[in-house]
């Protein structure tokens, strides 16, 4: 219900008043089960994220991992209204935990790829991607209240290469991920 409320009413009214009058409860009974309204948001984030656990990465080089788990997470965010600003807070009050972390980790481990790189990409990779959302979904908040005055390219054609398409994000995908080729070459030469 929480998620239909986001995505129905944006974040600023996913309150615990408006969710218990959805639910049909009392307010206080949410606090039974949430004993903040931040814990609430913090439930809310990782259900947004919750596809992220499906990511299919094995056998992949840290290149297309950066890659294909970046775009797995803007394809959350962008299933709900606003969920890039929740997930961005949730993260930064330490609610939930990275949501490319495990994926980007696990490669590494496979591909003998330093932990402490691999955390690095993730940071980078989280933070470009729920930043470049929370500006694309701010744009398509100030469209619905026709505040733009050029035309939005709509979020649906937004999974393709083309920077003018996707407003550049493959193409910053691609730069994260040639600069982290870049770093682990650098340390294994180090290496030997």
């Amino acid at each position: 219900m929480a998620l239909r409320l986001l995505d129905e009413y944006g974040l600023p009214d996913l309150t615990m008043r408006h969710l218990a009058t959805a639910l049909g409860v009392q307010q206080s009974a949410l606090y039974w089960h949430f004993p903040n309204k931040q814990a609430l948001l913090a439930a809310v984030s990782e259900r947004v994220l919750a596809p992220m656990g499906e990511v299919p990465v094995g056998g992949l080089s840290m290149y297309d991992a950066v890659r294909v788990v970046g775009a797995r997470l803007r394809e959350c965010l962008l299933a709900y209204r606003d969920a890039s600003e929740l997930v961005s807070s949730s993260l930064a009050l330490g609610l939930v935990n990275s949501p490319v972390r495990p994926a980007l980790m696990d490669v590494a481990r496979h591909q003998g790829v330093p932990s402490s790189l691999a955390e690095v990409a993730a940071d980078a990779v989280t933070h470009f991607v729920v930043g470049f959302t929370f500006h694309e979904q701010q744009r398509l908040a100030a469209h619905r209240l026709g505040l733009l005055q050029e035309p939005l390219v709509p979020s649906s054609a937004a999974a393709g290469a083309n920077p003018s398409v996707d407003g550049g994000f493959s193409e910053a995908l691609t730069m994260i991920g040639h600069g982290l080729d870049v770093s682990i070459t650098e340390y294994r030469s180090l290496r030997h």
